[in-house]
């Protein structure tokens, strides 16, 4: 008896050899107690169990319609349709361009709209009228005739009208400028920085001494004084060109020098008083500065 009781203990459980038949009736026992029962509870709880014993649910889902142009329009029932997006508003584009390129038509602005371009009367859209345009040289202030009456009328050393340089301007005096830099520079000698510096340090200089003299009389300005100083430069760039056909040693360069100085002297003071004020009566010192400023230069040509 002992014996038989222990073989009946070790017995298997029957769950271990029938599990789907004690799932079904522990199904069933539920489903008398608790008629909202599903097997989802059953899955739940032994959850090693295979997916033939599951059960599957299947849900509504409305179709979903893909219209060709436009926004759907509901024909009826539960059916839920996706809105598709409209493009944003483009304005048409008009086979008329004034442009082919162009996405909008300027040829009506451009026929209504009327105002002078540099001058001109004529419609935006169209060719613009350039015969009434100033020279391009008169808009940047170079005035060559002007310049080339400045610079005759120191051509004359004995007779220089300062009419002409009343009105002063800088663009004769770059010309002399670049035009001395250049014989000096066919000299061997390069001195651009030097003779730019000597030119605004000496226009400064009689600047201040013309002023200092003519006292309250005195108008000059600083403009037109470093406009005279360039114009006057003119007998020591004919000088500095001259140089090169002269020997290098002699008393004929520094004649030739002593010439080209004194003629510049006399041009620049007899320009000096006559163009401002106050200075007839200190002419004498204004020709010794001026002498000064030429001297210097002439150096530059001379060494």
């Amino acid at each position: 008896m002992r014996f038989s009781k222990k073989v009946k203990s070790l017995s298997p459980s029957p769950f271990l050899f029938h599990p789907e038949k004690y799932i079904r009736k522990i199904q069933v026992n539920r489903q008398k107690q608790n008629p909202q029962f599903t097997d989802l509870e059953t899955l739940i709880s032994f959850p090693f169990l295979s997916t033939s014993t599951t059960m599957t649910k299947e849900f509504a889902v409305p179709p979903v319609v893909f219209p060709s142009v436009g926004n759907p329009v509901a024909t009826g029932g539960n059916i839920q349709q996706r809105r598709v997006p409209i493009a944003p508003f483009q304005p048409p584009r008009p086979s008329n361009s004034g442009i082919p390129f162009m996405s909008f038509d300027i040829g009506s602005a451009a026929a209504t709209t009327a105002g002078p371009i540099g001058g001109g009367t004529g419609p935006i859209g169209g060719v613009a009228n350039f015969d009434d345009e100033e020279p391009l040289l008169d808009e940047l202030g170079i005035h060559p005739d002007q310049i080339w009456k400045k610079t005759k009328s120191i051509l004359n050393p004995f007779r220089v009208n300062p009419t002409f340089h009343k009105d002063s301007d800088l663009s004769g005096p770059i010309f002399l400028y670049l035009s001395f830099c250049l014989f000096q520079l066919l000299a061997g000698k390069i001195q651009f920085g030097v003779i730019l510096g000597w030119i605004v340090v000496s226009s400064i200089f009689l600047y201040v001494v013309f002023n200092m003299l003519a006292g309250r009389h005195g108008n000059l300005n600083l403009h037109t004084c470093t406009s005279v100083i360039g114009y006057c430069l003119l007998p020591v760039v004919i000088l500095s060109a001259v140089s090169l056909f002269v020997p290098q040693n002699g008393a004929l360069r520094f004649g030739i020098a002593g010439v080209f100085v004194i003629w510049a002297t006399r041009a620049c003071t007899n320009l000096m008083v006559a163009v401002a004020d106050g200075g007839e009566e200190h002419r004498g010192l204004i020709a010794y500065a001026c002498f000064l400023i030429y001297t210097l230069f002439s150096l530059l040509v001379i060494f």
